[in-house]
């Protein structure tokens, strides 16, 4: 074996390196599970930045607004359309909520009145559901239906630890808004250099997704909690405003949310109106979340965001797990970005061959054939096409 053979030969890595990367890797874990609710507020900030620059790009290309006056424009609009729905919503939706958890141990008692008509009617239900020992948990749920909620929503009351974290997600969004090529080419200059034009393409992917994401749900959440709150008092449905806000709330959790703004109020229902006034209530929640699923969605996506449904649900239950109510609310933007970097670094690099590395020669490159010697140029001709031209061309 020749010198040359043997530089051409791959050194392995030692194993003081091997185990050096590994500990750092999961030091590396370690410290992003211990920050991971500071993660998450930047990356709630991001997702406010995008969809500032959605506004200010709309601005500078429409009507050539500068990007400072674009972004006062854009916090403008966003600051009174919040205050609008907040006065016009907010109290009844206020008053509603505190009149349906008053109402509800009321509720609970007519639904054990029923349950328990059916399971004198059916023995097999009671050894499937005892009514004694779910009237208990029913009736302290609804005894602690506040501390429930506090424990759903504790940023919310936690009142300063609330204000820190939303004057620093409104201030960061403004400032990755304002100029986001500050954030960008700081993130791509970490990348080798060979890289950064890969990572500059996966951010732009990102952007693209992230902003048809932030649309499609402000525009869902419009339309289902508007369509449900009509749908609910055409049928007379008590609460319904808080109903329709509550599942306008809800649409950002794939499935589980569909699920229970469907049910909940077809069970409060139950009770007073029967069966089959709650089948139509379920039968509304379905109407309308078909609507929205197959026109709505889609039109506004444009089906540049695909989330295989397993994966939403998947994505759901692990942020439940890690970061509890809050992880619901960002499980889908999460996932969307995890799909793009897989879809974009381990398919398209990895997988398919395509590899990480972009080879640029100034000079030409010389390719010796028995007919003779193929020159190749800087015009991006590859050498299998050169070679399946020059076998193809006749002798």
């Amino acid at each position: 074996m020749t010198g040359r053979e043997n530089a051409q030969q791959p050194t392995r890595p030692s194993p003081f390196a091997v185990l050096t990367a590994a500990v750092f890797a999961v030091l590396l874990l370690w410290f992003v599970y211990s920050v991971a609710e500071v993660l998450l507020l930047l990356f709630i900030a991001a997702l406010f930045a995008l969809y500032l620059g959605a506004v200010i790009d709309y601005l500078q290309e429409r009507h050539r607004v500068p990007r400072v006056a674009g972004l006062l424009a854009a916090l403008v609009i966003t600051s009174i359309g919040v205050t609008a729905v907040g006065w016009l919503v907010l109290p009844p939706v206020a008053r509603q909520t505190q009149a349906l958890i008053t109402a509800l141990p009321g509720q609970i008692q007519v639904w054990m009145a029923s349950l328990r008509e059916l399971t004198a009617e059916y023995p097999l239900l009671a050894a499937v559901l005892p009514p004694e020992r779910l009237s208990e948990q029913l009736s302290g749920l609804a005894q602690n239906a506040g501390q429930y909620a506090a424990g759903l929503f504790p940023v919310v009351f936690d009142t300063l630890h609330f204000l820190i974290n939303g004057i620093s997600v409104l201030v960061m969004g403004i400032y990755m808004a304002l100029r986001p090529e500050v954030y960008r080419d700081g993130i791509v200059s970490l990348a080798p250099p060979v890289h950064r034009e890969l990572v500059r393409d996966i951010l732009a992917d990102l952007a693209r997704s992230l902003r048809a994401w932030i649309g499609g749900q402000m525009l869902a959440m419009v339309f289902l909690g508007v369509l449900t709150w009509i749908g609910l008092e055409i049928l007379d449905v008590p609460f319904a405003l808080a109903f329709g806000v509550f599942t306008g709330v809800l649409v950002m959790v794939p499935f589980f949310g569909t699920l229970i703004s469907t049910l909940l109020p077809a069970l409060f229902v139950l009770g007073s109106g029967g069966v089959w006034h709650a089948f139509l209530v379920v039968l509304l929640g379905l109407v309308v979340h078909l609507i929205e699923a197959n026109f709505v969605h889609p039109l506004i996506m444009e089906r540049r965001v695909h989330l295989p449904p397993v994966l939403s649900i998947l994505s759901v239950l692990v942020m439940a797990e890690l970061l509890g109510a809050v992880g619901l609310l960002v499980a889908v933007p999460v996932l969307a970005t995890v799909m793009v970097i897989t879809r974009r670094i381990y398919v398209h690099r990895l997988l398919e061959g395509k590899g990480f590395r972009r080879f640029v020669r100034d000079t030409p490159s010389e390719i010796r054939l028995p007919e003779g010697t193929l020159r190749l140029g800087t015009a991006g001709v590859s050498i299998p096409a050169v070679l399946e031209e020059a076998g193809a061309a006749p002798r």
